[in-house]
């Protein structure tokens, strides 16, 4: 753990202290909230908006990935498990038929 030191309004600090005697969990418990939030929405503008080389990965297939990887690396992924998709702008991520 460490010490921070945050300044917060009067009145804000009252309300809080009306609804948790411990601050230091409340504001704990708020910063998760937020964090998990802003993670959330990261990863929808990112699935809105994919980095450029995400399409051409995705185009190369599982066969040319693992052909990638290393004999180490060959419990990452189960083949079998997985369902064939396709990114295109208009439509985002879709399921494919092989």
């Amino acid at each position: 753990m460490k010490r921070v030191t945050v300044t917060l309004p009067d009145d804000l600090v009252d309300e809080i202290d009306r609804r948790e005697k411990n601050r230091s969990r409340f504001v704990l418990e708020a910063a998760r909230r937020e964090l998990e939030l802003r993670r959330r929405e990261e990863l929808e503008r990112s699935l809105r908006s994919p980095h450029p080389d995400s399409g051409r990965v995705a185009e190369s297939g599982m066969e040319e990935w693992g052909a990638l990887s290393s004999p180490d690396d060959a419990d990452l992924v189960d083949r079998s498990d997985g369902r064939s998709v396709r990114w295109t702008p208009e439509d985002g991520w879709r399921e494919v038929s092989e």
